[in-house]
Parts: structure tokens; sequence; C-alpha cells
């Protein structure tokens, strides 16, 4: 008989360790779990400066706790408001792991938050993420975090934290998912929304970069026989619109409501209009990827909208005095625009 025990495990009989024979081999990490790679990656992103970071006069303590601090505080806003959005990239992550490429999925996963969150008028703060894996690879989770954290610094965002998690019977070789959550605020009495959007009010749309992280259960199947020819416009990673919407408000533009077009294509506009409005829309062409989805799968113009953004990532609503002003500004950010049609009421 084996007996272990000591001071420290002292009047804890649960932590009294008794077998008979010899002691069995095996521990977390043969049961596929890594926690020394896991404190690896911790180390490896926290060796970031800080001070460099978005926001970092707010930031009292971040990566490497178990919880971040941020400082608040906002006394230019009214009624200031924190905003949360969280989001994920979908199937586009059986691509990355197919490819062996985590470079941009980083990317679509801040942008699908903090696209969001601009839609209520405010600016992104801070973000966190998740990422689950069957074994951590550090080089994956490196090439993944990279592009968060680049992505954060280009959306005016702290990193703040977040978790890695191996979780092996769950997801099987190369497989894993992420998530993200994004914090911003906003004063209350300048949040765009159906109660600003006028009867004539102009949709303008915002280019995206390609698919984003949408529809890509059906991109999978479409491009299952020539995935390596494809990888490039399916693998470009979602445009980020936080800097556009900086040198909207600095240009004082008035926006009266915003629509970020993910899954459901263009009918997330109705979202951010009044219940009795209509939209009128316009016909624009179609990018090259998006002409070929139509192409192989049929579908009409009418379903394609529906489904996927079809070119356009983002659209404003904004009165018609306001257009150009705010196409010029679409145009310096590195964007087209589009005239997507009006409201009426």
């Amino acid at each position: 008989m084996s007996i272990v025990n000591s001071a420290r495990h002292a009047g804890c009989p649960w932590l009294v360790l008794s077998h008979l024979g010899a002691p069995l081999s095996f521990d977390y990490k043969k049961a596929g779990v890594d926690v020394e790679a896991g404190d690896a990656l911790v180390d490896w992103l926290s060796l970031s400066d800080p001070k460099k970071m978005p926001h970092a006069d707010r930031l009292v303590s971040g990566i490497g706790g178990f919880a971040s601090l941020f400082r608040i505080g906002f006394p230019e806003m009214k009624n200031p408001c924190l905003v949360t959005c969280t989001d994920g990239v979908g199937t586009k992550v059986k691509l990355a792991s197919h490819f062996a490429d985590y470079s941009t999925v980083g990317q679509d996963l801040v942008a699908m938050c903090v696209n969001d969150l601009i839609c209520t008028g405010g600016m992104p703060l801070m973000f966190l993420d998740y990422y689950a894996t069957s074994k951590l690879d550090l080089v994956a989770a490196k090439s993944f975090l990279s592009g968060v954290r680049k992505a954060c610094e280009d959306s005016f965002c702290a990193l703040v934290g977040g978790e890695t998690a191996e979780m092996p019977g769950v997801y099987h070789g190369n497989d894993f998912d992420c998530a993200g959550f994004a914090v911003g605020i906003v004063d209350q009495d300048k949040t765009y929304g159906p109660h600003k959007v006028k009867s004539g009010d102009v949709l303008l749309g915002v280019s995206s970069s390609g698919f984003h992280s949408n529809g890509y259960s059906l991109l999978r199947k479409i491009f299952e026989n020539d995935l390596e020819a494809w990888r490039a416009p399916l693998m470009r990673p979602t445009a980020l619109y936080v800097k556009l919407h900086k040198l909207l408000l600095e240009k004082n533009i008035e926006i009266h409501a915003m629509a970020h077009i993910t899954g459901g294509g263009i009918e997330n506009i109705p979202r951010v209009l009044p219940s009795d409005s209509q939209m009128i829309l316009n016909e624009w062409d179609l990018p090259e990827e998006f002409l070929e989805v139509q192409k192989r799968t049929g579908l009409s113009k009418d379903q394609m909208l529906k489904t996927l953004n079809c070119g356009v990532g983002l659209v404003l609503v904004l009165p018609s005095d306001a257009v150009s002003a705010a196409t010029e500004a679409i145009k310096a950010s590195g964007y087209e625009s589009f005239d997507v049609g009006r409201v009426e009421l």
C-alpha cells in the first residue's frame, strides 16, 4: 500500500491517495490536455506591450489573470451606455482547418463582433476571444491570435483576455471553433436605429471584402471539388468597418441607422428600420465570386440577396443631403459605395 499525505493535506481526507500495486501511469496530458502548452500561449500573448494597446490608459489589468479590469468614466457623454455583442465565424473554421491556415479567421472573429457593435452608433472598447480545439497546436493558435490582436488594434479595441480550451473527444484532428465578445460605449442620445429613420432616407452600401463569414455551409458544398482554386476568395477575411465609422463620426456626418450585412443578406436592413417602413432596392453588379455562386447554384438574384452579402458588407441609412460627404469618407477609407435604395414610410 502506498499513501501520500502531508501537512498541506492534513484535515482533507479526500486528498489521501491509496492504492494497491503499481501506480497507474496516466495524467492530464496523456488524456489529451497539455496545460503547459496553454501556459506557453498565454506567456507569448502577454509579451505584447500593453502601453501600445488601444485604451491602454483604461486597462488596469489584462491578460494572464482570472479576469480583466477596465477603468470606466466618460464625462464627454451625457448618458453613456455599454454596448455588448458576441459572435463566431461559423463553418468557415472548417476551411481554416482544411487548409491549415489560421491567419485570417482571427480578423473574421473580431470583425463579426465590432461591425455589429458600431451599428448602435457606438465604438468598441475591449474584446475577448474563446478558442477551442482537440489538441493545442501553438503554431496554429499563435497564427489565429495574431490575427485577433491585429484586428483589435485596427478597430481601436483592447484585447483584454480570453480562453483557450483543449477538448479531446469533442473536437477531432485539426477541428477547432472560436467565439468573440466585444464591449463598447455609446451616448444613449446619439444611438442609431429605427427611431431616427425618416421617409426618403438613402440606403448607402459599403463594399464587402468578399464572402466575409457567412454562408459557408453552402459555399463549402459549392466549391468542394475545387477548393484550392478558390482558396483566396474563400479565406479572405471579413472587412473591418470601425475606422470608417470613426471617420464618419469625426466628420459629423448624419447617420440615422446602420446595418451589418451578415447571415440573411439584405434582410438585415429591416432590422434597423421602423416596422411600418418599406425599403425600395436598386440593382448593383455582383462581384465575380458571387456571380460564380449564382452560376453554380442557379439561385435567383433575390435568393442571392437573402443568402449572401453580394458585395455589400455594411449599409448606412442617412438623409440624402449627407450622401455626398459619406461617399467621400467611404472612398477615403478604401471602400466602394453603392446606391442600394431608399426608405419609404
